[in-house]
């Protein structure tokens, strides 16, 4: 009887452990990760940069901010985090700076 008290226990304990596991939140990119992976994860990613044996993904996080992801020979070497200008700002930049008149 107790045999399979302990039995039951231990098959608990390892039920409970491997849920754990699988209700840890995913890890969309990290140092080190492959590109591969990280490409699976963020179905989003869009090419930026291509040159010189290196890759930037840019991300859009949300409707402010976007990451800049850098591959180097296939593996994550860098993370950087840009703001978009808002909108306003955007206005403001092309009122000073009017665009040349179109050529004829």
């Amino acid at each position: 009887m107790m045999r399979i008290v302990r039995g039951f226990l231990v098959l608990s304990f390892v039920l409970l452990m491997g849920a754990c596991t699988i209700f840890q939140p995913r890890i969309p990119y990290q140092l080190g990760m492959s590109e591969s992976k990280f490409l699976r994860q963020n179905r989003s990613a869009v090419i930026s940069q291509l040159g010189d044996g290196r890759k930037v993904y840019r991300v859009n996080t949300d409707e402010r901010f976007y990451l800049l992801v850098t591959f180097e020979e296939g593996v994550l070497t860098q993370l950087e985090e840009k703001e978009l200008l808002p909108v306003w700002q955007q206005q403001r930049m092309m009122e000073e700076n009017p665009a040349a008149p179109p050529r004829q």
